[in-house]
């Protein structure tokens, strides 16, 4: 019997996670890792440790593989081009691919489409950003504004705010020589993330519309329904995933990160087309994970049940702190609430690195919400009783 290959690029923890979900089903993975220490290279038995920016390692590793998928958008899209071009299914596909790259593209096409978003433009220096804001003055000089580099951003790198027409911030993202988007600063009441699946015969899931709370530009906590959205708005924004899902051609799982205004409207921030960190609640509370729909989407098998398993589940990321012991830390944690699911990277702790998460489900939100932040606060060390 002949299972097929899956090739992922990347090594980190979204991989790991990927490769887990695969083992049931008997898919084989085949991994491009940066190093032979990386989050998933420590799991996969077939790792290449190679560039994935240099033609010939893609090509080389692409030998055997049945398709390739990603844990990051970085490839350049000409490589993916390439590999297209030798007959490899590349899923998500270069074209749709370039809208996560590169968030200039991103916007133009969203606009194209009608999807909502915040008000932007290109710009080229700190004077055309004084002039974007005084576009939107309402009153006042249009500050504060948000700036993006248009590629390589995450987790709050690559982004500024520029609270003045002398701010030093105005200056700082034009160093690097790359485009700059700016973007007016949303007065929004909370974020909300949309999980779509993607396959290529056009079948389609969507995830429950979650909460995902920042900390210091890096996702905290996620909790699964967002509490308190109505059903309307909740349909919408799925309803907004799928479109964008379909009309962008993305096979995979798509996360759309919205604001949620305090006004009621529902306005897109940002793409990504690989699995995410606002979907790791699914590994333990959805009747069909993320990672398993994305192992299913890009081999074209049926998709499975996206419905959650409890009323409300709770995700909290583990970020390092000053307690590298974190194994010690698990007999509290599990005694503790032995309802508790823990997964850990395999990465070195560092202070503000993320190296896990932990999932909780339950019928009441306050105690869920408490359980997650406890377990995920004690594995830190940042509460020790």
């Amino acid at each position: 019997m002949t299972f097929p290959v899956v090739g992922m690029v990347g090594g980190g923890q979204l991989a790991r996670m990927t490769h887990e979900a695969g083992i049931p089903l008997g898919i084989k993975f085949k991994l491009l890792s940066d190093t032979p220490q990386d989050s998933a290279a420590q799991v996969v038995g077939d790792v290449v440790v190679g560039d994935y920016r240099d033609i010939h390692t893609l090509r080389a590793f692409a030998q055997g593989c049945d398709v390739i998928t990603f844990d990051h958008e970085h490839v350049p899209t000409e490589l993916l081009q390439v590999l297209e071009a030798d007959g490899i299914p590349v899923r998500p596909g270069p074209d749709a691919l370039v809208h996560a790259q590169d968030k200039g593209v991103m916007r133009a096409r969203l606009d194209a489409l009608g999807i909502p978003s915040p008000r932007h433009r290109l710009v080229k220096d700190a004077a055309d950003v004084a002039a974007f804001a005084a576009e939107g003055a309402d009153g006042g000089d249009g500050f504060p504004v948000v700036l993006k580099t248009v590629r390589g951003g995450y987790d709050g790198k690559g982004v500024w705010v520029v609270r003045g027409p002398g701010d030093e911030a105005a200056s700082e993202p034009f160093r690097a020589g790359v485009p700059v988007l700016a973007e007016e600063k949303v007065d929004f009441a909370r974020e909300l993330a949309a999980n779509v699946v993607r396959s290529p015969h056009g079948q389609a899931v969507a995830y429950p519309v979650v909460e995902s709370i920042q900390v210091d530009g890096v996702c905290d906590t996620v909790i699964a329904p967002a509490p308190e959205l109505p059903e309307d708005e909740a349909v919408r924004a799925q309803e907004l995933a799928l479109t964008i899902a379909r009309e962008l051609g993305v096979v995979g799982h798509l996360a759309v990160e919205l604001f949620e205004t305090r006004d009621g409207r529902i306005l897109v921030n940002e793409l990504a087309m690989r699995p995410h960190n606002s979907g790791h609640w699914t590994q333990d509370g959805a009747v069909t994970s993320q990672f398993a729909n994305h192992v299913r989407a890009v081999l074209d098998l049926p998709l499975g049940d996206p419905r959650p398993r409890a009323r409300w589940t709770v995700m909290a990321n583990v970020l390092g702190g000053d307690y590298p012991d974190m194994y010690g830390a698990y007999l509290h944690c599990m005694a503790r609430d032995p309802q508790l699911k823990i997964h850990m990277y395999g990465k070195d702790v560092k202070p503000g690195r993320k190296v896990g998460h932990v999932n909780v489900h339950g019928d009441d939100l306050a105690d869920v919400r408490e359980r997650a932040a406890h377990a995920a606060g004690y594995l830190r060390g940042t509460i020790t009783e």
